[in-house]
């Protein structure tokens, strides 16, 4: 078993800057959780400290139930891919992969057996004798991964691998970790600023911000219910879009206004925000909960398209309404429309989120 668990984990740099802040986060054995959040919000420290390459300022970090705080890097059985290969120039692929068990005295035979599994794993026979230099990137960071695999190790660790690549070889390496994770199924923490790869590898998310777990859950719960704005925002592409309206109170139920906009507010969420009736709360849709359409009465408003975005599959609209601007997604790729024409735009049932203008914390969605 190597479940991995940081209990009330913390990184000080001297008295001025609290990195990673009281993280508590169980990794299950053969799970695989991403770590994403804007630069700067402490998900690379973690990871380090999990790896031993950072020292933790208080706290425990277990790895298969063992209390890993004063272990060297060596002695705590991960792997790590980094983002830059970290590769040597100099040697060979096969070379490269045989490394790290050469330094522990592997019998070469061994070595040839271990090699030949991670190569069938990941398409290298054919790259064995070239040097890194002679490799594209994507190639290169198979390579990196490969000198993990030979390693057979109890935990792997992802530091941001795919963020030197196009955008092509990161789908296409994408999709090389998420078949090498069900082939050979080791407990793995993958870290990214991108929130397609972390909502696409992950069996769970972990999204921090200032040092902070913001929340944990599957991709399709962060997505569906994020707990305060920031995780809204910051999960969903485009990003879900923001407005401050005011909540009213009338015969025909809750509604909530701004300017001459006015959508009326679900059942699910009437309990919750009836409380707010005549205070300002932060609503939240995102564009592809948003159609063209009048829809049904009390869901629907009228916008100017601003910025028409031709993405082959679909239209992206840019769009100002009296309230503010707003992303408006799944519009047919093939509909004539125009900067400057007047819509009316649908919210798909039940897509309304709620947000406390002052904390951020979810109200209701």
């Amino acid at each position: 078993m190597a479940g991995i668990v940081l209990d009330k984990v913390n990184k000080h740099y001297g008295s001025l800057h609290h990195a990673v802040k009281d993280v508590d986060l169980e990794i299950a054995d053969k799970e695989f959780v991403a770590l994403v959040g804007p630069s700067g919000c402490g998900k690379s420290t973690t990871l380090r400290m999990i790896a031993g390459l950072e020292d933790i300022s208080s706290g425990d970090i277990r790895i298969g139930g063992r209390v890993v705080n004063n272990l060297a890097p060596r002695d705590r059985d991960i792997a790590m891919v980094f983002q830059n290969y970290a590769l040597y120039q100099h040697m060979s692929v096969y070379d490269n992969l045989a490394f790290g068990l050469r330094n522990k005295r592997m019998p070469e035979a061994e070595i040839k057996a271990a090699i030949d599994r991670a190569a069938e794993i990941l398409g290298l026979h054919e790259l064995l004798k070239r040097k890194p230099r002679q490799l594209s990137g994507g190639q290169q960071q198979r390579v990196a991964l490969g000198r993990c695999i030979v390693r057979n190790p109890l935990v792997f660790l992802f530091d941001e691998p795919l963020s030197n690549l196009d955008a092509k070889l990161r789908a296409q390496m994408r999709i090389e970790i998420k078949r090498l994770h069900s082939q050979m199924p080791t407990t793995s923490v993958f870290v990214t600023h991108d929130q397609v790869e972390a909502m696409t590898l992950g069996d769970r998310v972990v999204v921090m911000r200032d040092g902070r777990v913001q929340q944990v859950g599957s991709p399709l719960a962060v997505y569906a219910r994020p707990v305060n704005r920031f995780v809204a925002g910051f999960i969903g592409a485009p990003a879900m879009n923001f407005l401050d309206v005011t909540v009213r109170a009338g015969q025909g139920g809750l509604t909530v206004e701004a300017a001459n906009l006015t959508l009326a507010v679900q059942e699910a969420s009437a309990q919750a925000l009836a409380a707010w009736s005549g205070r300002g709360v932060t609503l939240g849709v995102r564009p592809e909960h948003l159609v063209l359409g009048d829809g049904v009465p009390g869901r629907s408003f009228e916008a100017e398209v601003e910025v028409v975005e031709q993405l082959g599959s679909e239209i992206l609209l840019e769009t100002r309404t009296a309230a503010g601007r707003i992303t408006a997604a799944r519009v047919p790729a093939e509909t004539e429309i125009a900067p400057g024409d007047r819509v009316r735009l649908s919210v798909q049932p039940g897509r309304l989120h709620f947000f406390d203008p002052q904390s951020e914390a979810v109200i209701a969605v």
